[in-house]
């Protein structure tokens, strides 16, 4: 269940283009620990620009410490590695042990959320990884993602998430930890102004919180009245979210997706399986094309509205370890609307029309791919298909 707090700053940060220059100038001035979690770290010029600022952290004595992915950063050099390690940055790796040759749950569990937690007193949740924005194939425009920056009370959950992760991490790997207690130092609810946004930290895990991202959105959508706008890099939604999202448009809901249009994966094409079906209800459905869209954020009414890491497939909702915030504010929640209705002008509007006339070998592959996805549900074990 989502606990919501008031009197939170949360400032939406578009692309990395605002979001590396915030998370630079908030680790320049940290003065007790730095906690920075996230799937991809590549050593491209963004990541040593990052790197750098965490070592100078280090180095006047901020504890610092990194937690990446296994396989998000399979390919960061061991020699990057050791730099930063040599220049005081503590680093671990989720779920290191990589294998092509098996689909076994526990090593398809990754840390896909991206977090970073600077003195207990500022934060930043979202999609964005450490990774240049024109790191992209081509060159073709820079690739579309969000985060938020926060203070307030909101980081008390994700201070002690943060905590709580890197004391099990380096439990598993039987090394010694010192989580500092500086995250006392937040004003408690009880002392904040009311002044702020209503807001709430939702996450998804293996233990406690296995569906808290999935039961929001759901949530949201089930008592929305007028408009859900929802843009997602990875949209494979199950079988509960599809009813949904099919109900309130069939109670008349504006229901658009902003989805991407660029396939990066052959299991990408299982989202075109819905198509039809979301087409007839009079789901509006468009595909960005202009460049690789990331986003993983959504508005529900011009007063809901949600920015995280989570994508809307299984991988996200069912296996990886994903954080979101979900904010209650209508100038928020509009000036998030404005960002994605923007994209969704430079976009491809997919029509009813159109889809039913496409070959019958693009309808084929659709539900080809959906069946593998299926498999793959089986695998893992998911009931709910």
């Amino acid at each position: 269940m989502m606990h919501f707090t008031v009197g939170n700053q949360i400032k939406l940060l578009r692309n990395g283009a605002e979001y590396f220059p915030a998370l630079e100038d908030i680790i320049t001035h940290a003065q007790h620990e730095i906690y920075l979690q996230t799937y991809i770290y590549q050593a491209d010029s963004t990541g040593i620009r990052i790197g750098n600022a965490l070592k100078l952290a280090a180095q006047r004595g901020v504890t610092v410490n990194v937690l990446l992915d296994g396989f998000g950063c399979k390919d960061l050099p061991k020699a990057y590695i050791d730099e930063l390690r040599y220049g005081g940055v503590q680093m671990m790796f989720y779920r290191s042990k990589i294998s092509p040759w098996t689909l076994k749950r526990r090593r398809l569990r990754r840390l896909h959320r991206k977090i970073v937690i600077v003195d207990g007193i500022v934060g930043f949740v979202g999609g964005i990884n450490i990774i240049d924005d024109n790191d992209v194939p081509n060159n073709i425009a820079p690739r579309i993602d969000y985060a938020v920056r926060l203070e307030g009370p909101i980081l008390v959950p994700i201070v002690a998430s943060v905590h709580m992760l890197w004391r099990r991490m380096a439990w598993s790997k039987m090394r010694s930890v010192d989580v500092s207690a500086v995250s006392n130092a937040l004003q408690s609810p009880q002392q904040t102004i009311k002044a702020g946004l209503k807001a709430a930290f939702v996450l998804r895990d293996n233990v406690l919180h296995r569906r808290d991202i999935e039961k929001a959105y759901m949530a949201a959508i089930t008592h929305a009245k007028s408009e859900i706008i929802i843009a997602n890099a990875y949209f494979v939604p199950g079988r509960r979210f599809r009813q949904v999202l099919l109900a309130a448009a069939l109670r008349g809901v504006n229901v658009k997706l902003l989805l991407q249009g660029r396939k990066e994966y052959m299991l990408m094409f299982a989202t075109h399986a819905f198509y039809s079906e979301f087409l007839s209800a009079g789901i509006e459905i468009y595909e960005y094309r202009k460049s690789f869209m990331h986003s993983k954020v959504a508005v529900v009414d011009n007063h809901w509205a949600t920015v995280g890491s989570s994508n809307i497939d299984p991988f996200s909702l069912l296996l990886a370890n994903e954080a979101n915030i979900v904010v209650l504010d209508n100038q928020f929640a509009t000036e998030l609307k404005s960002e994605i209705e923007a994209s969704i002008r430079s976009a491809y509007r997919v029509t009813s029309e159109e889809w039913e006339h496409s070959s019958m070998l693009k309808h084929f592959f659709s539900w080809m791919a959906y069946g593998v996805v299926r498999v793959f549900l089986g695998i893992i074990g998911n009931t709910n298909e």
